[in-house]
């Protein structure tokens, strides 16, 4: 054997070594910070600006790989992506779509499966159910739930959905979502019609429009954006509603009389995923990983934009008060729908052209 074959073993052995004591992450770390950044879509606002201070800006000073994010909608995310891909010309390395989005069959096509960089997060027992899964890392839950007045209903607290389509209990108008993502008003007119949580999927489309045709008259906003649903609230426009857990947190901030129900909330989780041939791939899950190692920035995340974190570690770190706005207990995760990804994402368009020829009639 030759010196130079001699020290090519040895740099083999020594990479496996390092792979086996678990060390292969902070070797990709160092390469990432030889290529200076990596570059992350996110939505912009608020959202963005919470990411920075509260994640990058401490990733980049324990690391030295800066981030630098670009703002587009979870829609333009992915079409720009996809096209990229296409193109051969990816300048971007993380994505940030919904949960169902992301496990989608057209987004796995042009991101990177993390099976293995999941692997040594098997073993957290701190971390919630798919928080790293082949698809990406879940960096947040958010929940779709019931919300109402307090100051309006006097007949006591609507808790489920069926309280929800209940108008001789709780008179006054309602609110629902109306955009191109119907499944959970759909869900939520099967529960009221009396399907159990757990045979939800796949949904009866047809059973729940005629379950819809009973609310109907009653609902005066069909919103489309979080800020419709809060200024509808604000304005008096309805009495119960669903809307996001994060506008409900909002509106709580504001002293509105807001209360809400999280039997039969749906919920769904933001998802960072590294697209394929990105510029940066080591410098994407160095930063992936701090997120998941973290439980304190998950936590500070987690206040400040009103959400659940994937860690109960995280959660725990928490202020009571910003645990009373998210289902932080075993109870209450008990009653939250889950979900079939799969079946959603597979049936979007046929769930959707219903909807559009039900919501026009």
């Amino acid at each position: 054997m030759t010196a130079i074959d001699k020290r090519s073993r040895m740099r083999g052995l020594a990479k496996t070594l390092i792979r086996q004591i678990g060390f292969g992450l902070l070797l990709s770390t160092a390469a990432a910070a030889q290529s200076g950044e990596v570059v992350v879509a996110t939505t912009g606002g608020v959202y963005d600006r919470a990411l920075k201070e509260i994640w990058f800006e401490p990733f980049t000073k324990a690391t030295g790989i800066k981030v630098n994010t670009v703002t587009a909608t979870d829609a333009e995310q992915r079409a720009r992506a996809q096209a990229m891909a296409k193109a051969g010309s990816v300048t971007w390395d993380i994505i940030n779509n919904v949960d169902i989005i992301a496990e989608s069959d057209q987004n796995r096509a042009f991101t990177r499966d993390l099976t293995s960089f999941c692997e040594p997060f098997k073993t957290r027992k701190d971390l919630v159910d798919k928080a790293c899964n082949p698809a990406g890392v879940r960096i947040q839950l958010n929940a779709t739930l019931l919300a109402f007045n307090a100051d309006r209903l006097k007949n006591g607290a609507p808790r489920t959905w069926a309280d929800f389509w209940d108008t001789k209990r709780f008179p006054g108008a309602r609110a629902l979502p109306s955009f191109n993502d119907p499944w959970r008003v759909l869900a939520a007119a099967l529960l009221a019609d009396g399907v159990p949580a757990d045979q939800l999927f796949p949904l009866d489309i047809d059973r729940a429009l005629k379950k819809l045709d009973a609310i109907k008259p009653e609902v005066q906003l069909w919103w489309r954006t979080g800020d419709q649903s809060q200024q509808g609230f604000r304005n008096g426009e309805y009495v119960m509603g669903m809307i996001w857990g994060t506008r409900a947190s909002a509106l709580k901030t504001e002293g509105q009389p807001v209360r809400i129900s999280y039997d039969g909330a749906f919920l769904l989780a933001d998802t960072m995923q590294i697209l394929r041939d990105g510029p940066n791939p080591a410098g994407a899950e160095a930063l992936l990983k701090y997120y998941l190692d973290n439980p304190t920035v998950q936590a500070k995340l987690a206040e400040r934009l009103n959400v659940t974190p994937p860690s109960i570690d995280a959660v725990a770190l928490m202020s009571e008060a910003a645990r009373a706005n998210i289902p932080s207990s075993p109870e209450a995760f008990k009653t939250i729908v889950k979900h079939d990804s799969a079946w959603i994402a597979a049936n979007q368009t046929k769930m959707l052209d219903a909807w559009n020829s039900w919501i026009q009639r």
